[in-house]
């Protein structure tokens, strides 16, 4: 084992036991060089003031070289912010108002203690960072039932994780933390869980109310006090878009520094939040009382970045930091939030109207951009078919009965028309 990597797992076995006990064989053996070219080049960034021949960009009259017809689409940005690389751990600027950002999101955050966030090549980037260093062959992973379908190739086929699944709902329709509390103490042999907190959630738009999300911290919580470590991480990808009384915050400060065998990770990003989703820049953030932990699980995700694609672009990180710091980017980000709160709220007007009979059940959606109606009947490859081949309009089959619409793509005056075809789809499937 490399002595970097050693010192990582020493700091990590005195600071934070049960969280080294967590770290998958990469994650043990992963670690961040402090002397090679990344090193060695931002020491000479800062002292070679005659020349410098370290990184491999080219330079011309001061600045990164580059070509004029790309700059003159790029005019308002300065080439050093756009054309050179970004750290591996993301431009400092952006972290600093990305954390700035987190806390006013969530202002239980400001009495906790947790990490500057890391720039990740957005959230699936993130979630493959936290796989690396967490998950071994076997180990569990805890999903609901209904459940982003990449969370099974990034887990489960790249890192071999066993996939466990709980039902999203209970009885009455709400988020089933006893169904979770189950599959997590049902881990007590291997003594290591990694639980997955996707709220707003995809595919169904929902997220648990305040007693819910408390619920959902119990439930961890019981599991920790059990004697299983708990790998928490919460999958903010589509954090703000609350349109009613719902959690209004991350689950990440109720669990960060919950009990010693929790991990805290919140995995975020301006993809959908900014809607920048071409933009590809997300977040990984450490919850832990420990700043030697931080640094440590810091330098580990590090590693992972240099060992896969070195660093994130440079531009986009630049552009969504230039947004952070505008005057105008409150103003413009509550114009959209009110936009698709609007069109939630009118999907949710037409289906509870008589005007599609019991044709059209749906599952519980309050936020995000998406929602899932439960057909009868009929299976939803044979409506979505019908959908696409008679009348052009696309939606996602998920199993038998769920039909995934995002609302989040659909101006607001065609849902009436939307929603009217689909019904008339699934009756004309059920007449065949």
């Amino acid at each position: 084992m490399n002595p970097l990597a050693q010192q990582l797992n020493e700091t990590l076995q005195r600071e934070i036991p049960n969280v080294y006990a967590m770290l998958s064989n990469l994650g043990k053996n992963i670690y961040f060089p402090k002397e090679g070219i990344l090193s060695q080049s931002a020491e000479a960034k800062s002292k070679a003031t005659k020349f410098n021949a370290t990184i491999g960009i080219a330079t011309e009259g001061g600045q990164p070289m580059h070509l004029k017809l790309i700059q003159d689409t790029l005019s308002a940005y300065n080439p050093k912010d756009i054309y050179e690389y970004a750290p591996p751990a993301g431009k400092p600027e952006l972290r600093t108002a990305w954390r700035a950002k987190m806390i006013k999101d969530n202002p239980s955050l400001e009495s906790k203690s947790f990490g500057n966030p890391v720039v990740t090549n957005a959230l699936t980037h993130g979630l493959s960072i936290i796989a690396d260093l967490f998950a071994d062959p076997d180990d569990a992973v805890i999903i609901p039932n209904k459940n982003w379908e990449n969370y099974e190739l990034t887990f489960g086929v790249r890192r071999g994780a066993a996939i466990v699944e709980y039902p999203l709902y209970n009885e009455d329709m709400q988020f089933n933390s006893e169904g979770l509390r189950e599959a997590l103490l049902a881990q007590k042999d291997k003594g290591k869980a990694i639980v997955l907190l996707n709220f707003p959630n995809n595919p169904t738009g929902y997220t648990p109310g305040p007693k819910e999300g408390d619920a959902i911290v119990a439930a961890i919580l019981d599991a920790a006090e059990a004697g299983i470590n708990v790998v928490a991480v919460t999958d903010d990808a589509y954090f703000g878009l609350f349109f009613e009384d719902s959690l209004q915050e991350s689950l990440f400060p109720k669990l960060a520094g919950l009990h010693e065998r929790v991990l805290a990770v919140k995995v975020d990003g301006a993809t959908k939040e900014e809607f920048v989703w071409g933009f590809r820049v997300g977040f990984i953030t450490f919850a832990s009382e420990s700043a030697a932990a931080l640094a440590a699980l810091e330098q580990k995700t590090l590693g992972i970045i240099r060992a896969t694609i070195s660093s994130g672009p440079h531009p986009s990180q630049t552009f969504v930091l230039r947004a952070l710091q505008s005057p105008e980017y409150e103003t413009q980000k509550a114009e959209k939030f009110e936009i698709m709160k609007r069109r939630a709220n009118r999907v949710k007007s037409l289906l509870d109207s008589d005007r599609y009979g019991d044709t059209l059940q749906y599952y519980p959606f309050n936020s995000g951009y998406f929602m899932c109606l439960k057909l009868a009947g009929v299976t939803a490859e044979a409506v979505r078919s019908h959908l696409l081949n008679e009348y052009g309009i696309g939606a996602i089959a998920l199993g038998e009965t769920d039909l995934r619409v995002a609302f989040s793509c659909i101006e607001e005056e065609h849902l009436e028309e939307l929603f009217d075809i689909i019904y008339k789809a699934v009756t004309e499937v059920a007449a065949h």
